[in-house]
């Protein structure tokens, strides 16, 4: 009966030989048509043997090789710098090296990326024999290689333009110095967290409204990254616009926590906001926080204690409600106003603490800059110099 197969295809003369190789396990010809690349060389390194799939990848033909060449000859100068130094030490002292990576030089001058494994046989008085050798192509490891090295080249430039940015988008957000104001002293800190490559949420401004009228605000956007510093932006240019159209700080805050309700954001906010406006030879300070730290009023001759209500965060709860506390501010008093990167800085789970910050601001009673640069230090100290937080820190003392 005829079968309804197809046919098996015809096989030329040297398939079919190394087919009925493979079935009789032919040593000869399956060294020589190996998946990989065969060298035999005496122990000074001159080649005995080459298989066939070596002499494909090189294009050498055995008789420019065999007697003629040894291994080191196929390097390139720093292949046989490093033979001499790594490779043929290592070989003769173990007995054996493995994946070195190397290039061998084809007949054409092409380099031809291979993994190394070689071993070194002795006769039984210990004197070598033969040094045996595989080579594996490596060109597609070699290109996953490169390829993994120019992404992270890539990702590195990356990252060095977002810090860059952050850099610099912080120092927008951020005065480079308060203004002078006469008859005040008016000194401003600020420490990005970790090591400042990303954007934080805190702020602070100092501001003229008209004649001997001012605005101090100090804020903390929640999080860190592009998007805080967004709101972080629209906070501080709201609160500066709506200080001019509001006497009161409560209304400041009320105006700013409308707009952050209507933004296209899940981010909250705490601010302070002091309207400071000199009277006579003193200064009357009104106070108004949205769910923010409460300044600390120093006083000569007084304890330091905290002023104002903390009121309800920005952007967060509909019809919140903010309220103005009123001080005066006579000679060598002083306003200090801060972030939550002060007071909840930590130390083996220990918060720096309020109580902490008013015993310094106690004891400090120099300079604006001497307490705000005091506080900073203190703190940056407390925590062993690694700022888990963004700290802002603005000092205003009457002169």
């Amino acid at each position: 009966m005829t079968g309804t197969g197809a046919a098996p295809a015809p096989r030329d003369d040297a398939d079919a030989a190394f087919h009925d190789a493979l079935l009789q396990d032919d040593p000869a010809l399956l060294y020589d048509r190996a998946p990989c690349g065969y060298l035999s060389t005496t122990p000074d390194g001159v080649i005995t043997r080459v298989n066939a799939t070596f002499l494909a990848w090189t294009g050498y033909h055995r008789e420019d090789l065999v007697g003629r060449r040894r291994f080191i000859d196929l390097l390139p100068v720093g292949g046989r710098i490093y033979h001499e130094t790594h490779y043929a030490p290592t070989l003769h002292l173990q007995g054996t090296a493995r994946e070195i990576a190397l290039e061998v030089v084809c007949a054409d001058g092409r380099r031809l990326p291979v993994l190394v494994n070689s071993v070194l046989e002795r006769d039984a008085d210990g004197n070598p024999l033969v040094i045996r050798t595989a080579a594996f192509d490596a060109t597609e490891r070699r290109r996953y290689e490169q390829e993994v090295l120019a992404a992270k080249r890539r990702a590195e430039e990356s990252e060095a333009r977002a810090v860059e940015l952050a850099q610099t988008l912080q120092q927008t957000l951020i005065p480079p110095t308060p203004p002078r104001i006469p008859g005040l002293d008016v000194a401003a800190a600020y420490r990005p967290a970790g090591d400042g490559r990303y954007v934080g949420g805190d702020f602070y401004d100092v501001f003229q409204v008209a004649t001997d009228d001012w605005v101090v605000t100090l804020g903390d956007v929640q999080g860190k990254g592009t998007e805080a510093a967004v709101v972080t932006t629209l906070a501080r240019y709201t609160l500066r616009a709506a200080a001019v159209d509001h006497d009161s700080p409560s209304d400041v805050l009320r105006t700013l926590d409308q707009v952050l309700q209507r933004a296209d954001t899940d981010r909250f906010c705490t601010a302070v906001v002091v309207r400071l406006r000199r009277t006579g030879g003193a200064w009357r300070a009104t106070v108004a926080c949205g769910g923010h730290p409460l300044p600390l009023l120093r006083r000569p001759g007084r304890p330091v204690q905290a002023v104002g209500q903390h009121g309800y965060l920005l952007g967060l709860t509909p019809r919140a409600t903010f309220v103005d506390t009123e001080i005066t501010l006579a000679s060598g008093d002083a306003l200090v106003l801060f972030t939550d990167g002060v007071t909840e800085g930590r130390q083996r789970g220990e918060f720096y603490g309020v109580a902490r910050l008013q015993a310094l601001v106690e004891a400090r009673r120099g300079p604006a800059a001497e307490v705000t640069d005091a506080i900073l230090a203190d703190v940056m100290a407390f925590q062993s110099d690694d700022a888990r937080d963004d700290i802002a820190v603005v000092t205003v003392a009457v002169e």
